[in-house]
């Protein structure tokens, strides 16, 4: 398997890692929760947009030196409201962090999944590396557009503070890259919505600092009588 190319020779005289914040997109609308979503270009759901809230004042306390961004609209929506303090750099958009193409699956629930393939949805890392879903974008091409934009990143940004938001599926793909792991083994990992991973890049290794980070849970929280 090949590895994300490492930092230019400049960025070896920073003493700071590169750290990419990993951000997924809030909680999309109500129709498409539990479904194979993928390219299809959702909304967020009034609880998405609180999360994204909450999220933005969490990423406040940040100094980010570039924000990169799907243009996928779940995921714009949620920057958003990041977008809406002051001193927040001006989003790069780079087309290849969309979502992957889930073939025919796509806009079909977990249980019908199972129904009509005989597979379980939680096994969709190894049906997609595998080429198991029909019609789904290539396992290979999907990394082949996404480990450009980690290494595109990684160069501009030596020493810096990134924060790229995107969608489960391609955080997935980027820890794969960058840990050098089978993505099927990320299924280990909870990737939940409006979650924060972050990855410190070091010359030789790369290390997660935060995984799932989820800034939002105090909405599920009750005043206590």
């Amino acid at each position: 398997m090949a590895r994300a190319a490492a930092p230019p020779s400049s960025a070896f005289k920073y003493l700071n890692p590169t750290t990419l914040h990993l951000i997924r997109h809030a909680e999309v609308e109500a129709r498409y929760q539990g479904v194979f979503g993928g390219r299809i270009d959702m909304d967020l759901s009034p609880r998405g947009h609180e999360q994204a809230v909450a999220l933005a004042e969490h990423l406040r306390q940040q100094a980010f030196a570039a924000i990169y961004a799907s243009p996928m609209r779940r995921v714009q929506q949620t920057l958003a409201a990041l977008l809406q303090g002051n001193g927040v750099p001006t989003p790069v958009i780079l087309p290849n962090l969309r979502e992957v193409d889930f073939g025919n699956w796509t806009g079909l629930s977990f249980t019908e999944v199972q129904h009509q393939f005989g597979v379980r949805a939680s096994s969709w890392l190894d049906q997609f590396c595998s080429g198991a879903i029909p019609t789904a974008e290539d396992a290979a091409n999907y990394r082949g557009r996404i480990e450009p934009c980690v290494q595109e990143i990684v160069q501009r940004h030596p020493g810096q503070s990134v924060a790229v938001f995107c969608h489960g599926g391609v955080i997935r793909q980027v820890i794969a890259i960058l840990l050098d792991l089978p993505l099927p083994k990320t299924a280990g990992f909870e990737i939940a919505y409006a979650s924060v991973t972050e990855i410190e890049i070091h010359p030789h290794r790369a290390e997660i600092q935060l995984l799932n980070f989820t800034p939002w849970r105090h909405l599920n929280s009750k005043p206590v009588s």
